[in-house]
């Protein structure tokens, strides 16, 4: 018998313009989401976390300035925006009646040939209901957003359980999703991810498990009312509902043309994008050789000033500065693992332990790798590419010597990951001095080690220095960091033969089983002028939400 029946699913409108000028325009308008990613925590006090990460490309017509996407119910708190580069962007509460959605402004409007990724985070309160069909579970029914007009590609979708779910209490519905371990918080989750989303495709998915993992109390009987929607817009004014169906019908065909639908895929790849890695961890991801990643760490500890080189030939001899004596860092600086693992790798004589070095990198890459865990790595890869792209952007653009001197400092550890760094320092700097200043380890050591003629001499034994170090030529710099980069990586272990043979691959990843939940023929659900696809988990009914205006 069915106790409840949830309004989980989502559709995208489109709300156009009522001017003739605007109706026309946004017939032309040809756009298609090229991956939509979403990742659902289960709360204890049965709230869930709603994070979307989508991707949306207007290939033709008039600009987009915002995106609406649908929430399950008009009792949900918005978190966090943002953009592709980690700028936070604006999102509001634009819900109506039944219609619960939040708007998010791009940063800047969507134009012609652009493409937008985007993310979203809500917290949705009382989304966990008694499951009829397996007596002492509880659990959840989803459909991620659809378009009503557009193909919406690469859908991947996790649930992740409540802390302390095992693998073999979890049941799903029809629909069966790959039951895992997620990265960020180790606990119990469930994937699934589908090819493509025609356009008002419902692709409905669920979970169950024992009751005792969240709080007591079930969700009170009756609908809920609702069809979240989500939409695009322009900066038109809205009106003119009539006008929809042709707008629809001209963009759902050009939807059509396209791509090709790929083939299926099974991967364990779920939701995109894994963001904060640091500069030296993004190196081990671009496929920077171990020598490069451990001259990257050596970059990242003179940045901070925790180490100096007292030699580089034949071998490189450093010295850790007084403040990181402890090899745990200062309050302002504190020490990431890797530069720890590198310091203790630090033999007595100032030289590297390739040993202890070749654990600094299968640490780094461990790590990495369990952080990538449920993630994309090829969309992963592609983020911090253009994270090095932005870097270099903030630096050719800079208006004066100075500053572009200074945001050169700043973004020194991307800026390294680009196989080019040679050439566009050369190419940044080819018309302008470099300005450095005395507090500069990363520079001091390439200046001091391997400019032939040096002509200053930084005291690294004063925490603040008084003489303004002269400026450099632009070519000259440029060759004297790609040298000291260049002659580090090469010369940075004693022994490279025996500094690679000691990276061991890594272990290979164990696959996980699960068992689907029982489907009831006799479930029917009752929602009110909506038609119900039940896979009785929660007995939560998949509606077609949304629609025009």
């Amino acid at each position: 018998m069915v106790k409840k029946c949830l309004l989980l699913a989502f559709a995208v409108t489109l709300i156009v313009t009522a001017s003739t000028a605007s109706f026309a325009n946004a017939q032309n308008r040809v756009y298609y989401f090229g991956h939509e990613y979403v990742k659902i925590w289960i709360n204890q006090d049965r709230s869930i976390d709603l994070f979307y990460d989508r991707s949306l490309t207007l290939e033709s017509g008039t600009q987009i300035s915002w995106v609406e996407i649908g929430q399950p119910k008009g009792d949900f708190t918005i978190g966090n925006a943002s953009d592709q580069f980690g700028n936070s962007l604006s999102a509001s509460d634009t819900s109506s009646g039944g219609n619960y959605k939040v708007r998010v402004t791009l940063r800047q409007p969507l134009q012609a040939g652009e493409t937008s990724n985007f993310s979203l985070t809500t917290n949705v309160a009382a989304m966990i209901y008694n499951d009829t069909t397996n007596p002492g579970n509880v659990g959840m029914q989803f459909a991620p957003a659809w378009d009503t007009s557009v193909t919406i590609y690469d859908v991947r979708i996790m649930i992740v359980l409540p802390p302390n779910v095992t693998h073999d209490m979890v049941k799903t519905t029809q629909i069966l999703g790959s039951i895992m371990n997620d990265s960020e918080t180790g606990r119990t989750a469930v994937y699934w991810e589908k090819q493509s989303l025609a356009p008002n495709e419902q692709y409905i998915v669920g979970v169950s498990f024992p009751a005792d993992f969240v709080q007591s109390g079930a969700q009170p009987d009756g609908n809920i009312p609702g069809g979240a929607g989500d939409s695009l817009a322009t900066y038109a004014v809205v009106a003119a509902g009539l006008f929809f169906a042709v707008i629809a019908v001209a963009i759902a065909v050009s939807a059509v043309r396209k791509r090709p639908y790929q083939d299926p895929k099974v991967s364990m790849e779920t939701l995109g994008v894994r963001r904060g890695l640091t500069a030296v961890e993004s190196s081990y991801l671009l496929d920077l050789k171990p020598t490069q990643i451990v001259t990257e760490i050596l970059y990242s500890l003179l940045q901070k000033r925790a180490v100096w080189a007292e030699s580089t030939n034949p071998t490189l001899k450093l010295k850790i500065m007084p403040d990181y004596q402890n090899k745990t860092g200062t309050e302002e600086n504190p020490l990431r693992y890797y530069e720890i693992d590198f310091l203790n790798a630090l033999k007595n004589d100032g030289t590297l332990d390739e040993e202890k070095l070749a654990k600094t990198i299968m640490t780094l890459r461990d790590t990495l790798e369990e952080k990538l865990r449920g993630y994309s790595r090829k969309d992963t890869v592609d983020y911090y590419r253009k994270i090095v792209d932005k870097a270099w952007t903030q630096v050719e653009q800079a208006g004066t010597a100075d500053i572009a001197s200074k945001a050169y400092d700043e973004q020194l550890l991307w800026l390294l990951l680009d196989p080019n760094y040679r050439g566009r320092t050369e190419t940044t700097f080819q018309d302008r001095v470099f300005e450095p200043s005395p507090l500069w380890f990363w520079y001091w050591y390439g200046y001091t080690h391997y400019n032939p003629h040096p002509t200053y001499q930084p005291n690294v034994n004063l925490p603040t220095q008084s003489a303004k170090p002269p400026t450099i030529p632009g070519a000259e710099f440029a060759n004297n960091i790609a040298t000291s980069v260049e002659k580090t990586s090469n010369s940075i272990v004693a022994n490279v033969e025996k500094f690679a043979n000691s990276i061991v691959p890594p272990p290979p990843q164990a696959k996980a089983s699960h068992e689907p939940a029982r489907h009831g023929a006799d479930c029917v659900c009752a929602c009110a002028t909506c038609a119900c696809a039940c896979a009785c988990v929660s007995c939560a009914c998949a509606c077609a939400g949304g629609g025009v205006g």
